[in-house]
């Protein structure tokens, strides 16, 4: 402010001391004259009641475009923003008051009509014999940024705490200081001063412990860090999975300032998600049930086989027991040995056709692909010879393991398989047509499995319609085993689609992960010519 008082003088001051203290006020007066010409805040002086400008410093044209001239004379009611005039002369709250100063924030129109924040503190200047007011000195200065911010943090604050999204604001040492609404009902966390409230709170321990070893550090090094982590609720007494966006926010120093953290609720996608694979797993199951189904004739006429071999040989040794002298235990033992044997074929057989059917969780290990091809190929053999099909395979020596679960590869596998024989079934024939499996490994750690025929090859349509649930080619087909097929393959990290063969017929393959690192090499493509 531009007021002062002179330093008292003495009571009887010699000529000298007179002449000194005029000089100083003047001096004084100069200097204070141009500290206001030259300021970048508004100085002005006004007459009471109606607020007319009686001075104005040149500030005014930065701040409002008038010149000095032309604001001499005009009111400041006139200038004020029409919502800010009756504000301003009850003296709301937006005007506070200390040792007699007061602040006033308010909207002043500029010369080109628009208008502009200003802050002004004001002071009355009185007669010091009668106290009659004189005339109210004011500086002002330009205040729309700072309103501007606020009013953007206002609106940030309104859309935070309207958000769903869980909102914590914390500092570096862990104490929360801030918790918006979804926060504070999700999380349980009645706290409204949050004057106690840290981290470690928010967390169960596991999570926590992701927290600071992982989040963090990642946070104070790169700035964010985004990713899943669990959350604990003191109103649901269990934890919650969301996705966190943690930002590390810095001071003008580079010093980290505080966190902020950003939650969405994961619950109810994780929920579908599990009642998704639950679906996914009963289809998985039905279709399983549906291959066997398919090949019930094969199934029966398979251990139609042993049993009527144990019992061949149970009845020759019944008729070799009513033989004088009845047989010794050596003669015995063949037909008996030969009996187990056959006895644990046919277990085999129902052991298999047992697993195939049951319900389990995947469990995904390195799986040998020869071992798991060679008992497919026996299991399809009747099925094979029931549609005069030729089935081999054609696996290299050195093929490594796949990570699968056993029960959904041989699912895939039975699957193309039944398909395949399906598609080259020409009983009439005396040349059998060709059904195939050969795989090959991929240079960047993975496998090609390949189930190829030579029959009429796939349709000129898209063949990705044929991956499509209840999209079938067979008269009493449902359409479902190829689309599981290719969902299972996928959760496995894998892929599967079909081609034609050059030669004719169709190749139906998918990859699988090997449990070999990655050689450097580029993937194979698949051949056509096989």
């Amino acid at each position: 402010m531009l007021l002062s008082q002179s330093e008292p003088m003495p009571d009887h001051p010699t000529p000298q001391q007179g002449r000194a203290a005029l000089t100083d006020d003047a001096e004084r007066n100069r200097l204070l004259a141009e500290m206001a010409e030259q300021s970048t805040d508004m100085i002005s002086r006004h007459t009471p009641g109606d607020w007319r400008f009686i001075y104005a410093s040149p500030a005014v044209t930065h701040l409002l475009g008038y010149s000095v001239e032309e604001i001499i004379g005009l009111s400041a009611y006139d200038l004020y923003h029409p919502d800010d005039v009756e504000d301003f002369k009850k003296r709301a709250p937006s005007v506070s008051y200390e040792r007699g100063l007061y602040t006033h924030t308010y909207r002043f129109r500029c010369k080109d009509g628009h208008y502009t924040w200003l802050e002004s503190t004001s002071r009355s200047l009185r007669d010091a014999d009668t106290g009659e007011l004189i005339e109210i000195l004011v500086v002002s200065r330009d205040a729309s940024r700072r309103i501007k911010a606020e009013q953007a943090n206002r609106r940030m604050a309104r859309v935070l705490e309207i958000s769903s999204d869980l909102v914590c604001f914390a500092n570096p040492d862990g104490h929360i200081t801030y918790l918006n609404e979804a926060a504070r009902q999700t999380l349980g966390c009645e706290h409204p001063e949050l004057t106690d409230l840290q981290l470690g709170a928010l967390f169960p321990a596991h999570g926590y412990q992701q927290l600071t070893g992982q989040a963090l550090p990642a946070a104070g090094e790169q700035g964010r860090w985004r990713g899943e982590i669990e959350l604990w609720s003191q109103a649901r007494q269990r934890p919650i999975p969301v996705m966190l966006e943690l930002l590390a926010h810095r001071s003008l120093d580079g010093r980290i300032d505080y966190y902020s953290l950003v939650a969405r609720d994961l619950s109810g996608q994780k929920a579908a998600e599990a009642a998704q694979r639950q679906h996914q797993a009963e289809l998985s199951h039905a279709t399983r049930l549906i291959s066997i189904g398919e090949m019930a004739s094969g199934l029966a006429h398979e251990l139609n086989q042993p049993l009527t071999a144990i019992n061949n040989y149970v009845q020759g040794i019944l008729r070799r027991i009513d033989l004088q002298p009845p047989p010794t235990l050596d003669e015995l033992r063949p037909p008996l040995e030969r009996i187990g044997r056959t006895s644990l074929r046919s277990g085999e057989i129902i052991h298999r056709m047992m697993d195939f059917a049951r319900k389990s969780e995947p469990q995904r290990l390195p799986q040998p692909l020869p071992a798991i091809v060679d008992e497919l190929l026996d299991f399809c053999q009747y099925s094979a010879k029931r549609h005069n099909v030729q089935l081999s395979q054609r696996l290299p020596a050195e093929l490594p393991a796949v990570i699968a679960d056993r029960v959904q590869l041989e699912q895939v596998l039975l699957n193309l398989l039944i398909n395949a024989l399906e598609a080259c079934s020409r009983p009439e024939q005396q040349t059998p047509l060709q059904v195939w499996l050969d795989a090959s490994a991929a240079g960047n750690d993975q496998v090609i499995i390949r189930v190829c025929d030579q029959g009429p090859g796939l349709p000129d349509s898209d063949s990705e319609q044929l991956f499509e649930q209840f999209v079938t080619t067979k008269p009493e087909g449902l359409g479902l085993g190829l689309a599981i097929s290719r969902s299972l393959i996928e959760a496995h990290g894998g892929q599967l689609w079909a081609e034609n063969r050059i030669d004719g017929g169709a190749c139906f393959c998918f990859t699988l992960h090997s449990d070999q690192p990655a050689s450097g090499q580029p993937p194979e493509t698949p051949s056509q010519e096989n």
